[in-house]
């Protein structure tokens, strides 16, 4: 393990990956979905309440960010019409399944299992934003998730101890930002459906048509 002072990096790698994603919310150019973000929000806040009982130490912080971050993102994205994916029946389940999982965690009594549940629903709530990353990967921007991937695996590195509690939520989160940056850099979804690759500048606004299709202005 590392010298616990650099969850400090990790959260300056958290930083400037959540910046550069708010920025581009507020200017239109990325739309993030609202189901993954709100409740991504809510679920770092509730595992940072978590952890602050079983006494985790610095590597909390970084769970906070997780929770604040997306906050800030939802918030950016009522500043702009554009900045906003149109939510559907898919997104709909998704976040009703994440917050059933998160009201089974908070009724159940075996600390394990209500782990479990609570990551289950934190990996279900990023569902909707793996699908739009596959489906028309130029609405998103790819920073947040190369910098959530290094910093969590950083917050991973400092634990003093090692354990369930403290390593399997950044380590899950870790998986689904790797998944995500993938799918956007690559643009994995256009080229297995032989579509051709555009590649998005920050010029390049994506307007929601509806049944996922996307315009440029």
């Amino acid at each position: 393990m590392i010298d616990p002072r650099f969850i400090y990096l990790a959260l300056a790698l958290a930083a400037f990956g959540g910046y550069g994603y708010v920025r581009d919310t507020w200017r239109g150019v990325t739309s993030p979905n609202r189901v993954t973000w709100s409740l991504w929000g809510l679920e770092g806040v509730l595992a940072f309440g978590v952890e602050i009982q079983q006494h985790v130490g610095l590597a909390s912080l970084m769970t906070l960010m997780l929770g604040l971050g997306p906050c800030v993102v939802v918030l950016a994205s009522f500043r702009n019409p554009q900045s906003a994916w149109r939510i559907d029946g898919f997104d709909v389940v998704c976040g009703v399944i994440s917050l059933a999982g998160l009201a089974f965690w908070a009724f159940v009594h075996e600390p394990t299992v209500a782990l479990v549940a609570f990551v289950g629903a934190d990996q279900v709530a990023a569902l909707p934003t793996v699908r739009k990353s596959w489906l028309v990967p130029r609405t998103e921007s790819p920073r947040v998730f190369i910098m959530g991937s290094l910093n969590c695996g950083i917050t991973i590195l400092t634990l003093k101890f090692f354990s369930t509690a403290g390593a399997l939520f950044p380590g899950c989160v870790v998986v689904t930002d790797l998944v995500l940056a993938v799918l956007i850099v690559a643009q994995v979804g256009p080229r297995v459906r032989g579509e051709s690759v555009e590649w998005r500048t920050h010029s390049s606004r994506p307007t929601f048509l509806g049944g996922g299709a996307q315009r440029r202005e």
